[in-house]
C-alpha cells in the first residue's frame, strides 16, 4: 500500500475522534514494520500536511501530526464505507439514477474526465451518452467540478417488468473484472489467521486492502448478480479478520504509539 493509505488507516484507527496528535517516530515505527523507510514517512508526513490532510506542531524536541477537518471529512466516508455501506448491497429499493450527457465532438479531454469520475462514482456505461448507477447517488459535486452542468441531466427510475435487470447490469459493468477483485482479496485473506504477534499493522493491512477493493465497486444489488458473489464470502472475511485484530491492536497501539492531546 502507499504509504499515505498506511498513515490514513492509521490515524482513522488511533486518532480520529479523540484530538489527539501522533508522534512523528511512531509513524516512522509502524511504517517500519511494513517495510517503509524512514525518509519515505517523513516525506510522506510533509506531503500530507501541504495537502492540508495533517496539521503538526512541536512539542519540545519532538514533532505531532493531527488530523485537519478535511482529513477528518475523508476518514469519516471512508469508514461509512467500509464498516455501514459495505460491499453487499442486499436492501436495494430497485431505484436507478440515470445520467445522460451530450457533448461537443471535440471534448474529447472533458468527455475522459467525465467518464472517469462517472465510473469512479459507481456508473456504468448502457448505451451510448447514458449511464445508470443503483440507489441514489448525488452527482452534483461530479458535474460540477467538471464544469459540465449545462451538458448533462439527471433522473431517478425503475426498470420495467419487461427489462432483464441481471443483463442489464451484465451489459453496464465489468462483472469479471469486479470479481477478480473479491477472489483476490480472498486468495489473500480467506484461509489467514489473524496474526496476533503484530496486531496494528496486521489490522492496517486488512483494512487498506478492503478498502481498495471496495472503492471500485459500485454495490450492485445482490440478487440481480451471478450467483455465489464472491464479494459475499470476501466481506465475511474481511470483518472475520478486522474483527479479531481489533482490541489486540487497540492494546499494542495504548503502549507503541506516542500520542498527545492537541
Amino acid at each position: 500500500m502507499r504509504p499515505q493509505l498506511v498513515l490514513l488507516l492509521l490515524f482513522g484507527d488511533h486518532i480520529l475522534g479523540r484530538d489527539r496528535s501522533l508522534f512523528s517516530g511512531s509513524a516512522i515505527d509502524v511504517l517500519g514494520r511494513l517495510g517503509v523507510s524512514e525518509h519515505a514517512t517523513r516525506s510522506t508526513l510533509a506531503r500530507m500536511v501541504n495537502r492540508g490532510l495533517l496539521q503538526r506542531r512541536r512539542d519540545g524536541r519532538r514533532m505531532y501530526f493531527g488530523l485537519t477537518p478535511r482529513a477528518v471529512e475523508i476518514l469519516r466516508d471512508g469508514q461509512r464505507r467500509i464498516w455501514q455501506t459495505g460491499a453487499v448491497n442486499d436492501n436495494w429499493d430497485g431505484t436507478w439514477t440515470l445520467l445522460c450527457f451530450s457533448l461537443p465532438e471535440a471534448w474529447q479531454r472533458e468527455r475522459h474526465g467525465l467518464r472517469s469520475q462517472l465510473a469512479w462514482a459507481g456508473f456504468g456505461p448502457l448505451q451510448g451518452g447514458l449511464w445508470i448507477a443503483p440507489g441514489h447517488v448525488e452527482v452534483r459535486a461530479v458535474v460540477s467540478g467538471l464544469g459540465l452542468d449545462a451538458h448533462v441531466r439527471v433522473f431517478r427510475a425503475q426498470a420495467d417488468e419487461v427489462t432483464d435487470v441481471r443483463q442489464l447490469i451484465g451489459d453496464a459493468y465489468d462483472l469479471d473484472g469486479l470479481a477478480a477483485r473479491y477472489h483476490a482479496f480472498l486468495d489473500r485473506w480467506e484461509r489467514v489467521l489473524p496474526a496476533l504477534a503484530d496486531p496494528l499493522t496486521s489490522r492496517l493491512l486488512v483494512v487498506g486492502d478492503w478498502l481498495r477493493v471496495i472503492r471500485r465497486d459500485p454495490r450492485l444489488p445482490v440478487r440481480h448478480l451471478p450467483d455465489d458473489w464472491p464479494a459475499v464470502r470476501a466481506q465475511a472475511t474481511f470483518h472475520r479478520l478486522a474483527g479479531a485484530l481489533e482490541e489486540p491492536a487497540r492494546a499494542q497501539a495504548a503502549t507503541l504509539l506516542d500520542m498527545r492531546e492537541l
